[in-house]
């Protein structure tokens, strides 16, 4: 959530940038340069007017400094549950976010999908209201998500891909170009299990970044593609069966 202070602190970065000190800000606004010190000292000292002839000197408009702010803020690592659950209870609203979590435009998303603009629209600004994206003019989003983030483990989200989603994925046959399916079991120290997987996590990002890369290509250059990575301390039931101590690795 914006505060006053982080609007003080985006007016300061811009002021700094475009080399204009307190005593020259005092100038152009007709005050004292003590006045503006005091203003910037004090969140609770800069009205809306204030702030609307200090943008004015700066050549913005409050909706510029209001994306800057919103910029700057920290990306999330992890939606809430009532979060997810607003997400997963309408399944256009969770289409639409599985499609900005990819950072698709509005206009991909209206050409692939069954839904009219208007009705993406309207997706967007619910997402905006549930805090997953800040929806800005021109029907342009910045996503409020950061480059790692997940969903909740057992939440709303990925009970939806369990139940619905994982069996259709596995159901293929992984032998089409460029995809594969492999399943490694073994034993590990547990300082470089923890390695492994935040070198899957990476491989993940790299994906992630590969696919924000490659929006510029055309359609006809692109091919859809989805990594399902997992990692766990498991034994698969086969083996736990004849196991001598079935509880030592469940």
């Amino acid at each position: 959530m914006t505060t006053s202070a982080d609007l003080i602190t985006a007016l300061k970065a811009e002021l700094k940038s475009a080399g204009l000190t307190y005593a020259t800000l005092a100038t152009r606004l007709g005050l004292a340069e003590s006045s503006v010190k005091r203003m910037f000292s004090r969140a609770g000292d800069l009205p809306l007017s204030r702030i609307d002839a200090i943008c004015g000197v700066l050549g913005l408009d409050f909706a510029d400094l209001a994306r800057v702010v919103a910029d700057s803020q920290p990306l999330l690592q992890r939606l809430t549950l009532a979060q997810e659950e607003a997400v997963v209870a309408d399944r256009s609203l969770l289409m639409v976010a599985i499609c900005v979590m990819s950072q698709l435009p509005v206009e991909e998303i209206v050409a692939t999908y069954a839904l009219t603009e208007a009705e993406c629209i309207h997706c967007l600004a619910r997402l905006d209201r549930i805090g997953i994206i800040d929806l800005r003019p021109g029907n342009r989003y910045h996503l409020k998500v950061a480059k790692g983030f997940r969903w909740l483990p057992d939440g709303p989200v990925m009970r939806f891909f369990r139940d619905e989603v994982l069996g259709d994925y596995f159901s293929g046959g992984f032998d089409g170009e460029s995809e594969v399916l492999t399943l490694v079991h073994g034993e590990v120290g547990r300082g470089l299990a923890t390695a492994f997987r935040d070198r899957l996590v990476r491989v993940c990002q790299d994906f992630s970044s590969q696919h924000l890369a490659d929006q510029k290509l055309p359609p006809e250059q692109r091919r859809p593609f989805t990594i399902v990575v997992g990692m766990r301390s498991w034994t698969m039931p086969a083996l736990r069966a004849i196991q001598r101590d079935p509880d030592a690795n469940a």
